[in-house]
């Protein structure tokens, strides 16, 4: 497993390198991105998988001491607030496609005050895209993870002698939600203080 989330480092270190590049040379660009974001939603979406750590760590907790039922009830709430993230994540992307915000499929630049537009707009929001996107498709596979212990759980599988696959489940799912927690900064704070009127 930790051999695992080395490749998995160096996958969203390669992506947080580039963000942090282009943000260097397009630092304007990526404010004002930032702030087309709002930050409601994302900072639901965090306080969300926040809490989905601390029902994953009193999973974890209760396979340890072999209480069954405990196990199966924090895997079942860790999935729903795993399912409400995906949620408002797609919703989220929604509203990005009727403001026209999707590069390479309807993306509409915004007008500078000199009438022209930002050629390099499209460079944040396809990263936002691409992290996030990543970030959701790494989710849907560990509520497969966490489906999967829920069943090996129904079928008396974990004991306190043996409940390895929850703990590896639960690094899994604790490294998605740090993931996020990197990104929603990143991706949603940097325009915070931007109050609109192009560069």
């Amino acid at each position: 497993m930790w051999s695992f989330l080395a490749t998995e480092v160096l996958l969203f270190g390669g992506l947080f390198l580039a963000y942090s590049l282009f943000r260097f040379y397009h630092h304007d660009t990526f404010v004002i991105g930032s702030y087309e974001l709002g930050i409601k939603l994302g900072l639901t979406n965090t306080i969300v998988l926040i809490c989905s750590s601390l029902t994953m760590a009193l999973a974890v907790h209760a396979a340890q001491e072999g209480h069954k039922g405990k196990l199966m009830g924090f895997l079942v709430l860790t999935m729903i607030l795993g399912a409400a993230f995906m949620g408002i994540k797609a919703i989220e992307y929604t509203e990005h496609y009727h403001h026209h915000k999707v590069p390479g499929l309807n993306f509409v630049y915004n007008q500078l005050p000199n009438g022209g537009v930002d050629a390099t707009e499209p460079v944040f929001h396809f990263l936002y895209f691409c992290m996030t996107g990543i970030h959701a498709l790494h989710m849907v596979v560990g509520m497969g993870i966490l489906a999967t212990i829920l069943y090996m759980s129904w079928k008396d599988t974990f004991s306190p002698e043996y409940s390895t696959p929850v703990e590896m489940a639960g690094l899994y799912w604790h490294f998605v939600d740090i993931v996020w927690v990197f990104l929603f900064p990143l991706l949603y704070l940097t325009g915070l203080h931007y109050k609109g009127g192009g560069h």
